[in-house]
């Protein structure tokens, strides 16, 4: 039997096992693209990326040699800050001096610090290089992405292989077709430098001096090199290399190892590499190819714009070689950090004012929540660190999170509207939240997700107090970097910024106690978000504050939170609030970007893809990806096109906007927000061949989708978990035939199916 509805769709169900299963209809899921140059980079920040997320590699050339720049993700100077004295000077301390006019105390004690101490920060391992004079001029330089392996090969046809290895702290170097030493030298970091110092501010970095470290020891043997250096306090870290001669040239790996007294101490440097060299290097290739594999077989996309496509690629890659499950969150610059003689760009610390947020956003639909764990397990880990900082500054109970912090979640100061931000864990939760919907992993929601919702909203009632209207607000809210770290950076009434973060705790601490079956829970935090005003909102849509239009560029988008991304104000809602996204928008791109970094091209990506706004999704993407990235895909915040997209010119590398461009490409491919998957939402019309495989939505569900000539050819479920998939009709048939033996049901153009775990379901126009 048939049933006949208002389009024509045939589905075809069918277990993982079924031979009925349409054949060769998947993406090819290994990238074809090949980052390649003639010649070696001369600069740090352009060179080839290589890592694993504990260990990382850049490969250049440095005064004619070729040199590999080492790191590890826990290489941390964490001596304290010893300006922060909450006691005596917390939050309510802050509010007196705003009220009395004499911010300039707050900003002597909290900010300045910030900028003039050379630590905490993160610090830079050293180097290998090899002599490469005698091999005479480079012909290419290749990065394979399929593999993560960089190839360079010279015109005398020697030829260099290298690798970070997936899972190991380790590197492997080989060269090829060469005759005579090529031995390599370990470089120390300028910890002790008789060099003349440079600029020294906290965006060029400061020098590696003002650490006032000792300087290492080098020592070398036969064809072993290994470097000591001591740190601050009890911190050491080696760095160790052995290598061997082959018949046509030599064989080598490194490894980098970091001890602190106190913790259980891993394998040295030196114990890593003398083990890799036992099981050798054919060995370790293949396990590190074949983690590599795994990753690029989670999820692909192909669209017909060969910019975007290739910059996808790279994102993704970096992605790949930048997080893990195991290894610290992504910083700044994860395992790439600075190799110029100075600290890190802004200390290459952990920014969660937006920079770790949009670093793991692409995890999500881009179906590497694997990846993404390792973000959760640190908030986890330093969540009593986290409340002990509220309860310390704020004197509340409950939850937040210092807005900058070290590798063990200590508060670093700052600019304090955002590095002791009021709602800083609020956008951190967004994570939990997120990972259990795209998961439905329900052990994580009851033990990790609802209890870190529930506890940032008890920090919310705790804190706020009753407005002249009758609702609550916050004593001072902020709205970030918004008037930098003046005293007008405090708003007196309620920013849309914190208003958003807060009614999307309560709104969603009440959805997740629901689902734990936590009605009273979920009762009071409705009742609670009742109290709470309405956002702010003119004739050009959405404002900073009641107080304040949007009426100049910055960088932050922080009024539209509401909006992308925490999917409050959505076009799903009516068209009330595609009103208000409208002129939001709008209002945004007449301001212009004079004032915008690269990461702002990549949020308005997200923001038109949710207004499915394709074309203008496009636009700034190829913003993004042609003027604020190096050759090398690093994105370095200033426009370098010398096009006027920005008024900032500068290249402070980090990693933030490269990430929420892969984002905002699969924004524009697959949106699952709102509950019901909506496959192309924004794609620009002229995209008539375009698809993607394995993308990932909440309710756990794995789609793939293919459009050929301007029409879609089949949509693929795969349901992890099981459960209500709803999918809003994707085709341009009329009519529909389906089988009586699939449960589904029809509301308006929604499709609605139930599935079983491991359920794979096929979808094709008749």
């Amino acid at each position: 039997m048939t049933t006949k509805t208002m389009y024509i769709l045939a589905i075809i169900l069918s277990m993982a096992s079924c031979d009925s299963t349409p054949k060769k209809v998947e993406l090819d899921r290994i990238p074809k693209y090949k980052l390649k140059f003639n010649q070696l980079a001369t600069t740090w920040d352009e060179a080839i990326p290589l890592g694993n997320g504990t260990v990382g590699a850049l490969v250049w050339e440095n005064d004619g040699k070729l040199r590999l720049s080492l790191d590890r993700a826990d290489l941390w100077d964490l001596r304290p800050m010893e300006n922060l004295d909450f006691l005596n000077y917390g939050f309510n301390w802050v509010k007196e001096q705003w009220e009395k006019d004499t911010y300039k105390n707050v900003q002597d004690r909290y900010d300045v610090p910030y900028d003039q101490l050379p630590a905490p920060s993160k610090i830079p391992g050293g180097a290998l290089e090899f002599d490469v004079k005698e091999l005479g001029e480079v012909e290419s330089v290749k990065l394979n992405l399929d593999s993560a392996i960089c190839e360079v090969k010279w015109k005398n046809g020697a030829i260099l292989k290298t690798f970070v290895h997936a899972t190991e702290p380790l590197g492997w170097y080989t060269f090829e077709n060469i005759s005579g030493d090529l031995n390599p030298t370990i470089i120390p970091p300028a910890y002790v430098s008789v060099k003349q110092a440079g600029a020294d501010n906290p965006v060029t970095g400061q020098d590696l001096r003002r650490l006032n470290y000792d300087g290492g020891r080098v020592t070398q043997k036969d064809h072993i090199i290994t470097y000591d250096q001591k740190g601050w306090s009890d911190f050491k870290f080696q760095v160790h290399t052995q290598w061997k001669p082959t018949p046509k040239g030599l064989q080598g790996s490194w490894s980098i190892s970091s001890q602190t007294s106190g913790k259980d101490p891993e394998e040295t440097a030196e114990q890593v590499v003398t083990k890799s060299l036992q099981q050798g290097i054919e060995s370790s290739m293949e396990s590190h190819i074949a983690w590599w594999n795994t990753f690029w077989n989670k999820s692909t996309i192909k669209v017909p714009d060969p910019v975007l496509q290739n910059q996808w690629y790279m994102e993704m890659f970096k992605l790949g070689s930048a997080a893990r499950q195991g290894a610290p969150p992504i910083s700044l610059q994860s395992v790439w950090t600075a190799d110029n003689g100075k600290l890190p760009p802004w200390k290459g610390d952990f920014h969660h004012d937006l920079n770790t947020q949009l670093s793991y956003w692409p995890t999500y639909s881009g179906n590497h929540l694997d990846l993404e764990q390792g973000f959760i397990d640190w908030l986890t880990q330093y969540k009593p660190t986290f409340k002990k900082y509220t309860k310390d500054f704020y004197g509340t109970n409950g939850l937040n999170v210092p807005g900058v912090t070290t590798l063990t979640g200590e508060p670093m100061g700052g600019w304090i509207q955002y590095s002791f931000g009021p709602t800083v864990g609020a956008w951190l939760g967004q994570h939990f939240y997120l990972h259990w919907r795209y998961s439905m992993d329900k052990d994580f929601l009851t033990n990790e997700a609802y209890p870190w919702i529930k506890e940032v909203a008890i920090h919310f009632n705790e804190l706020s107090v009753l407005g002249e209207d009758g609702k609550r607000k916050l004593p001072l809210s902020s709205s970030p970097e918004i008037h930098n770290n003046s005293r007008e950076a405090w708003f007196g009434d309620i920013t849309n910024f914190d208003l958003a973060l807060i009614k999307w705790t309560y709104s969603h601490a009440a959805e997740l106690a629901m689902e734990l079956g936590l009605k009273e829970e979920a009762d009071q935090w409705r009742a609670i978000l009742k109290e709470w005003p309405d956002y702010a909102v003119n004739e050009q849509g959405l404002m900073f504050s009641p107080s304040l239009s949007f009426n100049e560029s910055h960088r932050h988008f922080s009024h539209l939170m509401a909006i992308h991304p925490l999917g409050l104000i959505d076009p799903s809602n009516g068209s009330k609030d595609m009103e208000v996204i409208e002129k939001t928008i709008a209002n945004l791109d007449s301001t212009g970007s004079s004032q915008w970094v690269g990461y702002s091209f990549s949020w308005l990506a997200n923001l038109k893809a949710r207004a499915h706004d394709g074309e203008g999704a496009v636009k700034a993407l190829k913003d993004f990806a042609t003027s604020f990235v190096l050759p090398n895909s690093f994105h370095v915040n200033g426009d370098q096109s010398g096009t006027g997209k920005s008024n900032f010119t500068y290249r402070p590398f980090t990693l933030e906007g490269n990430f929420a461009f892969a984002a905002g490409l699969q924004e524009m491919l697959i949106q699952s927000h709102t509950g019901t998957v909506r496959i192309f939402p924004a794609i620009p019309p002229d995209w008539k061949n375009v698809g993607f495989s394995k993308l990932r939505t909440e309710g756990a569900f794995l789609i793939s989708a293919q459009k050929q000539d301007g029409k879609l050819k089949w949509v693929k479920i795969v349901s992890e978990k099981g459960g209500e998939v709803k999918l809003k009709n994707p085709f341009q048939k009329k009519e529909i035939s389906i089988d009586d033996k699939i449960t589904h049901t029809w509301d308006g153009d929604t499709l609605i199916i139930q599935t079983v775990p491991g359920q794979e379901i096929w979808l094709k126009p008749w």
